[in-house]
Parts: C-alpha cells; structure tokens; sequence
C-alpha cells in the first residue's frame, strides 16, 4: 500500500489537473462533473487492483479526450512499478485513439517505446523511437533510446550514427562516447584477426578524442603483438602519464614486454613508475623482481615503505606472505599470531571492490568501459587506497 500511494503522487497531478478544468468547465460551459467512474478508478489502484482500474480509466478516455493525460501518468506508474504488460496495454490504446492530437499521441508513442524497451522487445521500440524521428516529434529522446537499443545490441556503427545526428541536434560534443564506439569496432576487428581496420578504427578514435586513453592501450597492445616493442613501450608510458590511475591494467603487457629483456631494465622501468605513480599492483610487480635480484629483505623493505603510506591490504598481505619464513625459527604463538593477521586480510581483500563508477556508485571486480549501471562511458576507476598521513605513521 505505501509503495502505490508513492507512485501514485504522478497520477494524483495529472488527475488533480483534469478535475479542476473539468470543475472550472462546469461552472462556465455547464458541463458535467467529474464522472464517478475515475473516482472508482482511484479507489481500484487504492485497493491493489490494477486490472479493474485500467479498464475504468480507458472506458473514461474514449468519452472524454482531456482524460489522456491520467491515462499517461497511469502507463508511467505502471512501467516504474515493473508492471510492463499493464503499461503496454496503456499506451497501446492511447497510440490506436483517433481524436488523439499529434503531440499527444507522439508523447504516448514514446513511452510505448519505454515499456518495450523495458519488456526487452527492441525491434519494436526501434520501430517506433524511427517514427518518431521522423515526424521531427520527441525527437532528442527518441534519438537516445535508439542510441541505447544499439549500445546494448552492440551495433556500434549504427551508434556512430545516431551519437553524429544527436551532436547536432543538442550542439553538446560526444567525442567520449564516439571514441568508445570505435574502440569497441577496433576490438571486434582485432577478434577477426584485421589488423589494419583495428588500426584505422583506433585513428578514428584518436580523431574523436585525442585523450581517449583506451584506444592508446589498444594500439600499444597492437603494436606488442605485431612485434614492434620499443613503440608498444613509448604507447604504454604515454598511458601511465596521460591516465595513472589504469596503470594496473597495463602492468601485466608492459611485465610480458620486459621478460624477454635484461633484469636490470625491467627493474629501472619499474622503479621509475613507482617513483611517479605508485599504486598496489605496481608495488607488488616492483617486489617480485626485487626479490629476485636483491632477495627477500630487500623486498620487504619496500613493501614496509609502500603501506606505510598507503592503506592497502593487497601490499599488506604481500608483506606478511614475505615475513613468514623469517618468523619460523619463533614458532609458537608469534606464527600462530601471524597466520592468523594473512586469512583476515586476505578476507577483508577478497571483498573489496577493484573499480567503482565515479558517477554512479556502481562496484566491480574487472574494468568495464561501460558502467552496467548508469552506461556512461569511462566513468569507471580503480579504486585507490586511502594515503596514511606521516604523523599517524
């Protein structure tokens, strides 16, 4: 009952509107009141019992034309409630009326749309959001549900297009979105195995955003696997300084890079990423391969220096798996002790989220370009360990 006298509050205005000019009617044109029959209406919704309201509340608008309105408001409650077949059923009559006007019945046109897109049926929202844009009505709106069909049926091409027509309508730029439309064709062309329309796809997406950080991994990624190392290096780097929060993302091509190269200059390229952009996966790489080379304490020593600064319990973790040994010869309650600090952290580790949506919220495990939540695009970070300040250290 609480969750429909919610929902309620867009239809109450609607019908609040059409009661007062039908009472205004009535005064100067001796027009009837209201009819009983929209109060019986009300009171059907009031007692959860949806079926029998529409059925009074569309027998209501085929006598009176003013009452399209409630029937909008009524579809709108349906669709934000989860009742998609009832919203439907709403629009679809308003749509089929023929003394509808024409703005009115493109708005119901519209929520159609929504209600299919919602029920999952994108041909028929496609079909009718192209009508819209035909007839030049709702036609910004029209043109981003099409846009949202085709992302999520990943018609990249047809994107393309309609964020080119949506540009010119709103004046606002796309460059972000446009940039990602190309990176995802770019990707798709790699999957085939074309490397030279992945590489043109990634000009293209240059060309819409020239700090578009996705398409410089990309190219660096191609430039890997096509063997020109020194460039899949230089682009990797230009990534780590346009955009240092996705370094962990890049560590791993730019780790495989330097394996098959002297130790020493993986670990000068190391430490000079640490100096300018420290992070957790970075610290971890950087003590592997000092261990290595200088040995356990070594290691230790610089993990010891990291999550001194930095809250981050994937390096704490590290540095207690690397302590262990040295604590064996104890044994006892200092290992016990020990042992007991790596299953929490690694506990309290294992559910923390990577990345999170600036914009949204939205948590993940893995980088999305598109948040699954708000579908912007590039709004998802990884999420930084909070800095420990040197006077509590």
């Amino acid at each position: 009952m609480i969750e429909w006298l919610f929902l309620l509050l867009p239809l109450a205005a609607a019908s609040g509107w059409w009661v007062a000019k039908r009472g205004t009617a009535s005064v100067d044109g001796g027009k009837s009141v209201p009819d009983p029959a929209y109060f019986h209406g009300l009171n059907y919704l009031l007692d959860d019992q949806p079926d029998k309201a529409i059925d009074i509340f569309l027998k209501l608008a085929e006598v009176d034309s003013e009452a399209a309105e409630i029937q909008l408001a009524l579809g709108g409650l349906f669709r934000r409630r989860g009742e998609v077949d009832r919203a439907i059923r709403v629009h679809q009559s308003l749509v089929a009326r023929q003394n509808l006007g024409k703005q009115l019945r493109a708005f119901a046109l519209y929520e159609l749309g929504q209600d299919y897109m919602r029920a999952g049926l994108f041909d028929r929202a496609e079909s009718l959001f192209n009508e819209l844009v035909e007839s030049k009505l709702h036609r910004r709106r029209a043109l981003e549900g099409l846009l949202e069909i085709y992302q999520q049926e990943r018609e990249w091409r047809r994107c393309l297009e309609v964020a080119d027509r949506l540009q010119v309508l709103n004046g606002t730029p796309m460059g972000n979105e446009i940039s990602h439309y190309h990176c995802e064709l770019a990707e798709e062309a790699l999957r085939k195995g074309d490397d030279g329309l992945a590489e043109r796809c990634l000009h293209a997406a240059h060309a819409a955003d020239a700090g578009c950080v996705r398409a410089t991994m990309l190219q660096a990624r191609l430039s890997m696997e096509g063997g020109e190392l020194e460039r899949a290096i230089a682009l990797f780097r230009h990534v780590a300084v346009q955009a240092p929060h996705v370094l962990p993302e890049i560590l791993p091509d730019l780790l495989d890079i330097h394996r098959q190269r002297p130790r020493e200059e993986l670990l000068d390229e190391l430490r000079l990423l640490d100096r300018e952009h420290a992070s957790a996966p970075l610290a971890l790489a950087l003590s592997d391969v000092v261990q290595q080379a200088e040995g356990r304490e070594a290691a230790i020593a610089l993990l010891v220096e990291y999550v001194n600064g930095h809250a981050d319990l994937a390096a704490l973790e590290r540095l207690l798996e690397l302590n262990e040994p040295l604590l064996a010869c104890d044994g006892g309650q200092s290992m016990s002790v020990h042992r007991a600090m790596r299953r929490v952290v690694h506990h309290l580790r294992s559910n923390q989220p990577r990345y999170q949506c600036d914009q949204c919220g939205f948590v993940a495990r893995r980088l999305h370009w598109q948040c699954p939540s708000c579908k912007r695009w590039g709004s998802i970070q990884p999420v930084q360990p909070p800095l420990i300040e040197k006077s509590v250290a």
